[in-house]
């Protein structure tokens, strides 16, 4: 029996599958265990096996979600770092504390539907 193929678009629900990862995943950075049973939206398809999801935040693991609030933590005081006191007082609130997004580059044979 032969399985058929998703074609995936852009703005589809996905769920990233829960497999052992292999050690050509590990080499080419294809698939790790904390990317199990995330869900997510495709954003881009880059080629037919190269899906980017954006990954809804409410699925994270605690350890990961710790990481996205750190990460976005340093990204907000990086930007405002490099930002003067004069362009900070242009600045709206929401521009202040901007959300980053949790993006995974993944096989298309690592998605299915929710």
């Amino acid at each position: 029996m032969i399985a058929k193929m998703v074609k995936w678009k852009e703005g589809d629900q996905v769920r990233i599958v829960e497999r052992e990862a292999t050690a050509e995943d590990r080499k080419n950075h294809r698939y790790y265990a904390h990317m199990a049973n995330l869900v997510g939206t495709v954003q881009n398809i880059y080629a037919e096996s190269e899906i980017a999801v954006r990954i809804d935040p409410a699925t994270l693991t605690p350890v990961t979600r710790d990481v996205l609030d750190t990460a976005t933590r340093r990204m907000r005081e990086r930007f405002l770092d490099g930002v003067s006191e004069e362009q900070k007082k242009l600045l709206t609130k929401e521009e202040l504390e901007f959300d980053v997004h949790y993006m995974l580059l993944c096989h298309q044979d690592d998605l299915v539907k929710p």
